[in-house]
């Protein structure tokens, strides 16, 4: 009697952690579907279960639901305001869901979001993430409603100290976002020379790009192919080569490169590929080769607009 007594206090605590856990293995799976009513299951048996609300908001916001994940990690705050990534988590969710709704709207959040992301990074003087949403935060709000510039490089400085790479990828933003080249470009090549990832470099790259640099942007992205070897890095190559007319023997082998070693983490499909190579053998007048990667690219994708458009000026030539 004394085991059956014992056996039915114990069981459903048992239960409950088995449906925890097998929560926890469906949400690091990234099945959501799945991981979502057990962590409602678990939370409704154990009302005080912070890690599982948690979850819930995470999962709401990798569904975009920002109103349901603001509904989960406000609750949060308020059982731990100490919390520094409860309070980050919680300003992010209202900084998305203020991007989705009119201007008008929005400022209504604005002073709650600074104030979650602010609390973070007071709590947590390594929080390097906060650091990086106020960074945003602050460069991209208007400055009649609190957008400073010298805010946002503050906490870009804040970053340096506490990761380099961070820091002069946050002050490059800053610099660049504020129409000033020359000193976005000195942070990001200090980023390569701290960090050297591949990010580093396609943020230099992507800055030599928007400020008609061709050469250089090719040149980067040329380094950054040899040394991490990804495969997107081909795309990119041929891409600038076919908009600029320049080095197309590069831009050729390199777009053919990108062809034969894809996937879809590539995250470009094929027949932009195709239809790169067709720019480039039209600038070079080869009407016959551009002809093929252009019919190759539609016969892929017949709705595909700018091949139409690129098919009709190689038919010109």
């Amino acid at each position: 009697m004394k085991y059956l007594l014992l056996l039915l206090l114990i069981t459903p605590a048992m239960w409950g952690q088995s449906t925890y856990d097998k929560a926890v293995e469906y949400f690091e799976n990234e099945q959501f579907s799945k991981a979502k009513p057990l962590f409602q299951k678990h939370l409704e048996d154990n009302p005080n279960h912070l890690k599982s609300r948690e979850y819930l908001g995470d999962i709401a916001g990798y569904a975009k639901d920002w109103d349901e994940a603001i509904s989960h990690y406000e609750p949060l705050v308020e059982s731990d305001p100490n919390n520094a990534n409860y309070h980050f988590k919680t300003g992010g969710a209202m900084g998305m869901k203020a991007l989705e709704i009119s201007r008008i709207r929005a400022l209504g959040y604005v002073g709650d979001i600074r104030k979650h992301f602010e609390a973070a990074a007071k709590l947590d003087p390594k929080h390097i993430e906060v650091r990086w949403a106020l960074v945003e935060f602050y460069i991209q709000l208007p400055g009649i409603i609190g957008g400073s510039e010298r805010k946002a490089t503050r906490y870009a400085n804040e970053l340096l100290k506490i990761s380099p790479v961070d820091g002069h990828l946050a002050l490059g933003y800053v610099a660049e976002y504020s129409d000033r080249p020359d000193d976005a470009e000195k942070h990001y090549k200090n980023a390569i020379n701290v960090g050297g990832s591949p990010h580093t470099y396609e943020k230099l790259t992507n800055l030599y790009e928007k400020n008609e640099r061709p050469e250089e942007a090719i040149q980067t992205a040329a380094v950054s192919l040899e040394k991490h070897k990804r495969n997107s890095l081909n795309y990119q190559i041929g891409k600038i080569a076919a908009q600029y007319n320049l080095n197309s023997e590069l831009g050729i082998d390199c777009l053919q490169a990108y062809i034969k070693n894809h996937s879809v983490r590539d995250g470009v499909p094929k027949d932009w590929a195709y239809y790169r190579l067709a720019q480039i053998y039209k600038n070079i007048g080869e009407k016959d080769k551009a002809l093929q990667w252009i019919n190759k690219a539609l016969a892929d994708r017949p709705d595909f607009k700018e091949a139409i458009e690129e098919k009709q000026h190689i038919l010109s030539l």
